[in-house]
């Protein structure tokens, strides 16, 4: 059974933000990632050594592998302290396809035209989807990660928190290396493993990765981000990827609405058609097989009929947030304007307007809340609890209307 890249890697789920969906840049490696000698780790890596000669891997490429490795404390903290705090689907978008990942990628789209256009007749997948993939996994490959790949999988093996899945990540790894296709040196990704452009874990690089370039090697790492664009367009074919199918588009519901909703309810587009389901941009609807209507903001909100392919992007992230987050983006990056419908207030009863003025407002005040994007992180958060200490008031951190009037 072929494991999808969010269920392998556990929480670094892009529903939450802290995983493939890179907010941050690339930096050199924190004291905590960087290896510390560890007699335990040494003692299973001995072990392990020996099971990967068994397993067909040459005792030159296992001592290879190892020999810069070491111990990662800083992968077990990130593994065991990682934050499943829950945003919104309006402040998913607002990240997954702000305004500059949008305009970077139109641009790395035209870029790369001529390499994205041959990579669709191959694969039947569209550029735009392609370049959606490569923004949201490695912000078009500015934040590849920097992590030893065989340092990090041994340490999460040995730690065995999920011991065999990473044991098995290592070992794929080790056979990429076997394989000629990169060294030890440059084989470098995110703490638990996830490597190049577009992210592929050892197991999906073994096997989706192609050598789209024709020079023998199948290069996610390089700065030329050719192979791994290649292989995530067949690693989408392979999964089933409709050629000249649609994902899914905005729609509009009819008054009074109450479903079906959800991935399970699927019909044909003339029932939707008949119900009165529209598309939010006029016109009418695509032929795209069975569709099923989303509303992940709920019946409020906006509304999205999906199709076969966005089943197929979910086998690269089973998360419904990160689909729709990449066919949002491959929209956006073919040009085609926001969501149509308004969301929701939070649950503060603000709006994203409402909090980009509060963010605007305390900035101007003296507490820095960060970019004004209306999404209310760590940042935002430090900044209204100092300035409810700085003004005598209750130290809790949360917006509110009130406060969105005092800063107005």
């Amino acid at each position: 059974m072929t494991i999808t890249r969010r269920a392998a890697l556990g929480g670094l789920a892009a529903a939450t933000l802290t995983g493939c969906v890179s907010t941050a840049p690339t930096r050199s490696r924190a004291p905590s990632m960087r290896a510390v000698p560890n007699d335990g780790w040494s003692a299973w890596v001995e072990g392990y050594k020996a099971r990967a000669r068994g397993r067909g891997l040459s005792p030159a490429v296992i001592d290879a592998a190892f020999r810069e490795a070491g111990y990662l404390p800083g992968v077990i903290e990130r593994d065991r302290n990682q934050t499943e705090f829950t945003r919104t689907f309006e402040d998913y978008l607002a990240i997954a396809a702000s305004d500059e990942r949008i305009s970077k990628g139109r641009a790395n789209a035209r870029a790369r035209a001529g390499t994205l256009s041959r990579i669709e007749q191959a694969y039947g997948v569209p550029p735009e989807v392609v370049a959606a993939i490569w923004g949201l996994e490695s912000f078009y490959g500015e934040r590849r990660g920097d992590i030893p790949v065989v340092s990090a999988t041994s340490t999460l093996a040995f730690d065995g928190r999920r011991g065999q899945f990473f044991e098995s990540q290592l070992t794929a790894a080790l056979r990429i290396l076997q394989s000629g296709d990169t060294t030890p040196a440059r084989m470098v990704g995110s703490w638990a493993g996830a490597m190049g452009h577009t992210q592929f874990i050892p197991t999906s690089y073994l096997a989706y990765a192609v050598d789209f370039t024709g020079d023998g090697r199948r290069d996610i790492w390089s700065d030329d981000p050719t192979d791994a664009l290649a292989s995530a367009a067949a690693y989408l074919a392979e999964s089933g990827w409709r050629r000249g199918q649609p994902w899914g588009l905005e729609v509009r519901l009819p008054a009074g609405f109450s479903g079906p909703f959800g991935r399970s309810a699927t019909r044909s587009v003339a029932a939707w058609r008949a119900a009165g389901v529209t598309p939010a941009r006029g016109g009418t609807l695509p032929e795209g097989g069975p569709a099923s209507i989303l509303v992940p903001s709920g019946a409020s909100g906006p509304a999205f009929m999906v199709f076969r392919n966005f089943s197929v992007i979910l086998r690269y992230n089973n998360a419904e947030t990160y689909a729709l987050g990449i066919g949002h983006l491959s929209d956006r990056i073919a040009g085609a304007g926001p969501i149509t419908a308004s969301f929701p207030p939070d649950r503060y009863g603000l709006t994203i307007d409402d909090r980009k003025a509060l963010q605007r407002g305390l900035t101007r005040a003296g507490f820095d809340a960060g970019t004004a994007d209306g999404v209310l992180g760590p940042q935002t958060e430090g900044a209204i609890r100092a300035y409810q200490r700085a003004n005598g008031l209750p130290e809790t951190g949360a917006p509110s209307r009130a406060l969105l009037a005092r800063l107005g």
